[in-house]
């Protein structure tokens, strides 16, 4: 099979396309013939070692995957081969074939593609974990989400929505401030524009938002728990600007405010029914309209440093796919 490989550590110019060996499966594993792979911020960071994961070289990067089951393990149920699937794989997606542990590999929906498949499995299960088990965002509390525009983001503003949540989004630039706005955002911030702070304050009455969902950090997180309401939860999702921020605990003790670590990908191995009961009334959203995923760029197998530079320069809008197939 062709893959993407990273045999040391460098920016995405480093990687290479090499014929390699198929993976076997193990006994609690799936192999997935990969039809799509969604691009994500680990994995402009996993190729760096600069992500929690460290795999041994040489690998492939690619945490998400859709496709169909190739073969299956002794100990797997619940999975056969020729099934149209999705998964969490951690890395080795940017690949023909995969192999997975089969508890997290679900059977895709059949009115979803495999392109939108590739792109939903990290994003919603994120942003849903997220908002659900760590924000405990209830109807009618104000939501602000910065990054709106992008992968992680633009799910949390339409999870937001159908929790019946009002959701303020935050980006750097009007032009993805509207892709927001079409997910059905209630309010806008562009947060190249003035204080933000002093926004968020003026569209909540001076209380400030209930739930901040937070994949940027860096000077927007400083300036969150400042513009956070009495008993808010603010959600530390990830670090896009480069600098991981340091919390004024004092702010914390002031507001009566939570600072809530999210990390989907423990959750979903150490809590595995609360991830797949997530997953059903994600797909139930889906099949009701409520959800419409944005793939905004597919590239070629052979396309790898364009996808990856793309998402790391922030360049990205919605998500971005690879297809092998």
């Amino acid at each position: 099979m062709k893959a993407v490989l990273c045999k040391a550590y460098g920016p995405a110019s480093s990687l290479s396309l090499e014929e390699t060996t198929d993976p076997v499966a193990g006994d609690n594993e799936v192999v997935i013939d990969v039809h799509a792979a969604g691009v994500n911020f680990p994995d402009t960071l996993i190729i760096e070692g600069k992500y929690q994961v460290k795999p041994e070289f040489p690998f492939s990067p690619g945490g998400e995957a859709a496709g169909v089951v190739a073969s299956v393990g002794a100990r797997v149920k619940h999975l056969k081969p020729g099934d149209r699937v999705m998964g969490l794989t951690g890395y080795g997606s940017f690949a023909e074939k995969v192999k997975a542990d089969a508890s997290r590999v679900l059977p895709m929906p059949d009115d979803m593609d495999y392109v939108t498949a590739a792109g939903f499995s990290m994003t919603y299960g994120t942003s849903m974990h997220a908002l659900v088990q760590r924000g405990q965002l209830q109807p009618g509390e104000t939501l602000l989400v910065l990054g709106a525009s992008g992968g992680v983001g633009l799910a949390a503003v339409e999870i937001g929505k159908a929790m019946g949540a009002r959701v303020i989004a935050a980006a750097s630039s009007d032009e993805k401030l509207e892709v927001a706005r079409k997910a059905g955002a209630d309010e806008l911030i562009n947060y190249s524009e003035g204080d933000f702070k002093e926004k968020v304050k003026q569209l909540t009455g001076g209380k400030g938002a209930d739930v901040i969902y937070d994949p940027v950090g860096g000077n927007l997180f400083d300036q969150c728990m400042r513009c956070i309401n009495w008993k808010g939860r603010l959600l530390v999702v990830g670090f896009a600007s480069g600098r991981i921020p340091e919390l004024p605990v004092n702010l914390a003790l002031l507001k009566g405010a939570s600072v809530v670590g999210v990390f989907w990908g423990a959750f979903a191995t150490r809590e595995p029914q609360a991830n797949l009961d997530n997953f059903r009334q994600l797909f139930q959203w889906h099949s009701e309209g409520k959800l419409k995923p944005l793939v905004s760029q597919t590239f070629e197998l052979d396309q790898y440093e364009a996808a990856l530079n793309t998402l790391s320069t922030r360049q990205a809008v919605g998500k971005i796919v690879i297809k092998t197939r």
